[in-house]
């Protein structure tokens, strides 16, 4: 490996991008940063149903092969509507190929027993669930996790009204008062952090930078 790793930034939705690239230069900034871009993959996600095809599989593996072959010394997946694709890359790549919630999982189950989880983007959720529940399970945890879907607020922020996506989902985050957490679902979802924090009075965990430490320790082999 060079002396300054190059991690592939695995995008499928450019509103991912910013926040993820923001944790890179404030977490890792000696890494070198390699951004890939194929948002047709969500806009291809959001017409399926609830199962990921095995065709949008097989497309989602092939960009993550291309990013093995560009050098990448790790994959950091930012979108969350595919974790079956990046199971299926992950096997089958010899490099670090990341989730891009899990760690922030594992931050939440840290928390409490109550979670609730802020989504924009519904065909992610099932998924995510999924996820959560396996590594609670890895955990030996029992904590629950609910979720709410916030409408509007990821067509809003794709248009460029970053500000009102920010208020609708600090505007239904209330709603978790009781709870022990609030996971923010997507890298997207992260610029409202600010506003979800404001809103209310319990941790609230943010996919991004969770995610870079996570990959950074997997490269380096440091904490």
């Amino acid at each position: 490996m060079s002396a300054a790793p190059r991690i592939v930034l695995y995008n499928a939705t450019s509103v991912a991008m910013e926040p993820v690239q923001s944790a890179m230069a404030k977490i890792w900034p000696e890494a070198e940063v390699v951004n890939l871009l194929d948002d047709g993959l969500t806009i291809d996600r959001a017409k399926e149903g609830p199962e990921l095809s095995a065709a949008l599989t097989e497309r989602f593996v092939d960009f993550g092969r291309y990013a093995h072959r560009i050098g990448a010394d790790g994959i950091l997946v930012t979108c969350s509507a595919f974790g079956p694709a990046i199971e299926r890359m992950a096997a089958e790549l010899p490099v670090p190929v990341l989730k891009p919630n899990e760690a922030m999982f594992r931050g939440a189950l840290s928390a409490g027993k109550r979670i609730g989880m802020l989504a924009t983007f519904a065909p992610a959720v099932a998924t995510m669930e999924d996820e959560f529940a396996q590594v609670r399970k890895e955990a030996g945890s029992d904590a629950s996790l609910d979720t709410i879907v916030v409408a509007d607020a990821i067509d809003l922020l794709r248009k460029g009204d970053a500000e009102m996506h920010n208020r609708l989902v600090a505007a239904r985050a209330t709603e978790f008062g009781g709870h022990d957490a609030i996971m923010l679902a997507h890298f997207s979802t992260s610029r409202a952090a600010q506003a979800v924090r404001a809103a209310v009075d319990i941790p609230v965990l943010s996919a991004p930078e969770a995610a870079v430490l996570r990959m950074r320790a997997l490269v380096t082999g440091e904490t």
